[in-house]
């Protein structure tokens, strides 16, 4: 079997991690010769660059190195070397299963080079996350689950680069990823790809087991980069029924939330109280073990943060109220939400 798979990992400062998940991709069950393992250094400063230099890797890995330029730029910088007809995007915290890549080749095998396919990121066993992590990786679990048993289809709002494959000619055409986003970049790519008439698959079996580290702030300012971009990827793209998909959504948010949204996006004296409220109950409740109330104000934290990002980049409180309050409250929730 000739070259058939270019994995690509983005890594940045995770040096022990990339050790893992190098590991994991020297054991698959797909032939070796048929792909190679392409790693792109972000600009780490943690002994990751030493490493890939040294050749001691498990397998053999073609090392890019650039200055830190963010995960769009690194990938695209593994893409322009691929020599593999498709292209699996590992991230630096997923350990594949042994047949993680032999399930993307497979989903690919009577392709056309429009298909899109996604692999779950689950919580390996023993491992313990924080509790904002343990929320976002319970909602993607849904998620998986909702695709997994036929609730809906697989769409490019589940478009998440740690576990995922296309096909190269694909991503040159669609122009790669856009280097302006530092996050949310997946977010803007499956957008584009979603209007080049791709089609997305979720493989249950592709599985990567996903050690996630994050902190608390920066998990947060995940929240609202994606409601940002969101509203900069309607603008830019001249699409602004893109924005439909979060008036959809929102009716079906709870009614605390919603009420809190309401209050605040927009309002940035409001806005910044309430998530300073949120976010400290939040951690203490976390701390204390109080899991379901945990739970409940991380989903409130991560929702205003996110519901805030839109109303600052629309404007303030009017632009939001126009553009996403005044929704039918009978609207059906959409399968695309994201976490």
């Amino acid at each position: 079997m000739g070259l058939t798979a270019s994995v690509v990992v983005p890594t940045y400062n995770r040096c022990d991690r990339l050790r893992r998940v190098l590991g994991a991709l020297a054991v698959q069950t797909l032939p070796r010769a048929a792909f190679e393992v392409i790693v792109v250094s972000d600009g780490s400063t943690d002994g990751t660059d030493e490493y890939l230099r040294t050749g001691q890797t498990p397998l053999e890995v073609q090392a890019v190195f650039q200055p830190n330029s963010g995960p769009g730029p690194a990938r695209n910088a593994g893409v322009e070397r691929a020599r593999g007809d498709l292209v699996v995007f590992v991230d630096d915290d997923i350990v594949a299963n042994p047949d993680l890549i032999e399930e993307h080749v497979r989903s690919h095998q009577d392709d056309d080079g429009r298909l899109v396919v996604m692999g779950p990121m689950l919580t390996p066993a023993g491992f313990k996350p924080t509790a904002w992590i343990k929320w976002e990786q319970d909602k993607l679990e849904q998620q998986y689950d909702a695709m997994r048993y036929g609730v809906w289809h697989a769409t490019f709002r589940q478009f998440y680069t740690g576990n995922a494959s296309l096909s190269r000619a694909l991503l040159c055409e669609v122009g790669g990823f856009d280097s302006r986003f530092r996050r949310a970049e997946d977010v803007e790519m499956s957008y584009r790809l979603h209007e080049a008439g791709c089609r997305f698959q979720f493989n249950p079996n592709a599985v990567g087991w996903h050690y996630a580290e994050r902190s608390f702030d920066s998990w947060l300012g995940n929240a609202r980069a994606y409601g940002v971009n969101d509203v900069i990827f309607a603008r830019d793209r001249g699409r602004p029924e893109l924005l439909g998909f979060v008036r959809d959504e929102f009716p079906q948010r709870n009614p605390v939330i919603r009420a809190m949204v309401r209050a605040a996006a927009g309002r940035r004296r409001l806005g910044l109280l309430l998530q300073g409220l949120l976010n400290t109950h939040a951690q203490l409740a976390a701390r204390l073990g109080l899991n379901q109330l945990a739970s409940a104000l991380l989903s409130a934290a991560y929702n205003l943060a996110y519901y805030r990002g839109i109303a600052d980049e629309l404007g303030g409180s009017e632009p939001f109220a126009q553009a996403i309050l005044r929704a039918t409250e009978g609207a059906t929730v959409s399968s695309s939400s994201r976490p």
